[in-house]
C-alpha cells in the first residue's frame, strides 16, 4: 500500500512559476483543484466523456497538446461491433477552450468537420457533440453528495499530471447515427468522466479500466502511476468512495486484446471480459499514440476501506492500454 495524503481544501496545482504545488500531491473526494497551467510545450489539457448504454457505447474527447489540438467523436453498437468515427487534429490546438477546475465552466473543440460543446454548472454537464455521421446531445445530472477520485501524481517538479475520474454517472439523452435516432436511457446508461491537466513525460504508458452498476463502480489505474507513491484506483459504493492506495498488477495479451484481462492487488481481484475493441492510433512524427480500447463486461470483487468485499460481477465499461509520445 502506498501512503497517500487525502487533501480537503481547494489547492493550486501548479506554484506561481508554473512547477508543481507540493500541496497539491495527494487525492480528493471532490474536484478541489485550480490547474492553471503555465509555460507551452509540454503541457496537456483534455475533457474525455465515455458513455456506455444498453445498446451503443459512445466516446468524446476534446484535447490540446498546446502545439495540436487532438479531438474525437466515436461510437459502436455493442450487438454488431459496427463503429462511426470523427477524429480531428487541429495545430496549436485553435479553437479550444477549457475550464481551469472539473466540473465547472465550458469546453469547446471544432475542427475538421466536428464540433464538440460541453457545458458544466452545478446542476450537471450537457455534453453535445456533432459530425457528419453522428450527433450526440446528452445530459448528465449531478448527485447531490456523490464522490469523484482526484489525484495528482508527480513525476517531478516540472512534470506532473493532475486527474479527476468520476464514474458510473446518470446519462441520458440521444444518440444520432446515420440519421437514426437512438434513446440513451437514463435506466441501464452510465458516463464517466476523465478531466484531466499536466505538464507530461515525452513518452508514456498507461492503463486505464472503469465500470458502473447501479450504486457499484470501479476506477482501476496502472503503469503511468507505478512507483510515484500515487495511485488512481478506487471503489464506489452508494456514492462513497473507498481510496485503494496500491499499484495494481494489469495481465492481458496484448496479441489478442479480446482475450480476458485481469487486474489484481491486496484488496482488487478484477476480471474483465471484452465484447468489443477499439484502436486508435495517431502517427504524426513527433506526436503518436496508439490506444486499445476494450468494452464489456467486469466480475471479480473489490474490498473497501473496512473489509467489506464488494462484488464486480455486472458492471459494464472499459479496459485500454494507450501508449503515446508527446
Amino acid at each position: 500500500m502506498t501512503p497517500e495524503r487525502e487533501i480537503t481544501a481547494p489547492v493550486d496545482l501548479c506554484l506561481p512559476g508554473g512547477r508543481l504545488n507540493p500541496a497539491a500531491v495527494g487525492w480528493t473526494r471532490r474536484p478541489l483543484h485550480r490547474s492553471a497551467l503555465r509555460g507551452w510545450g509540454r503541457n496537456k489539457r483534455w475533457e474525455y466523456w465515455g458513455v456506455t448504454t444498453p445498446t451503443h457505447v459512445i466516446g468524446v474527447v476534446a484535447s490540446s497538446l498546446d502545439y495540436a489540438g487532438v479531438h474525437g467523436l466515436y461510437a459502436a453498437e455493442t450487438a454488431t461491433g459496427r463503429e462511426w468515427r470523427a477524429d480531428a487534429t487541429v495545430p496549436l490546438a485553435r479553437g479550444t477552450v477549457f475550464p481551469d477546475r472539473a466540473g465547472s465552466g465550458p469546453v469547446r473543440a471544432t475542427g475538421g468537420g466536428l464540433r464538440i460543446e460541453i457545458d458544466q454548472d452545478p446542476g450537471g454537464t450537457r455534453i453535445r457533440a456533432r459530425s457528419a455521421t453522428m450527433t450526440i446531445d446528452l445530459t448528465v445530472p449531478e448527485v447531490p453528495d456523490r464522490e469523484s477520485l482526484g489525484v495528482v501524481v508527480e513525476w517531478s517538479p516540472t512534470r506532473f499530471q493532475y486527474t479527476v475520474k468520476d464514474v458510473g454517472r446518470p446519462v441520458s439523452g440521444t444518440l444520432v447515427l446515420d440519421g437514426v435516432t437512438h434513446d440513451v436511457p437514463a435506466e441501464g446508461s452510465f458516463a464517466t468522466l476523465d478531466h484531466g491537466r499536466g505538464r507530461w513525460p515525452y513518452s508514456v504508458v498507461w492503463n486505464w479500466a472503469a465500470g458502473a452498476a447501479p450504486g457499484r463502480a470501479i476506477q482501476l489505474g496502472g503503469k503511468w502511476t507505478d512507483g510515484t507513491g500515487s495511485t488512481e484506483n478506487a471503489l464506489l459504493l452508494d456514492g462513497r468512495l473507498h481510496k485503494i492506495g496500491e499499484d495494481l498488477t494489469w495481465s492481458y495479451d496484448r496479441t489478442n486484446w479480446t482475450a480476458p484481462w485481469r487486474i489484481t492487488g491486496e484488496r482488487v481481484d478484477a476480471r474483465f471480459t471484452p465484447v468489443h475493441e477499439r484502436v486508435a492510433r495517431t502517427n504524426l512524427g513527433v506526436l503518436a499514440s496508439e490506444t486499445h480500447q476494450c468494452f464489456g463486461e467486469f466480475s471479480g470483487w473489490a474490498t473497501t476501506g473496512d473489509g467489506r468485499t464488494v462484488p464486480l460481477d455486472g458492471l459494464t465499461g472499459w479496459a485500454e492500454e494507450a501508449r503515446n509520445r508527446w
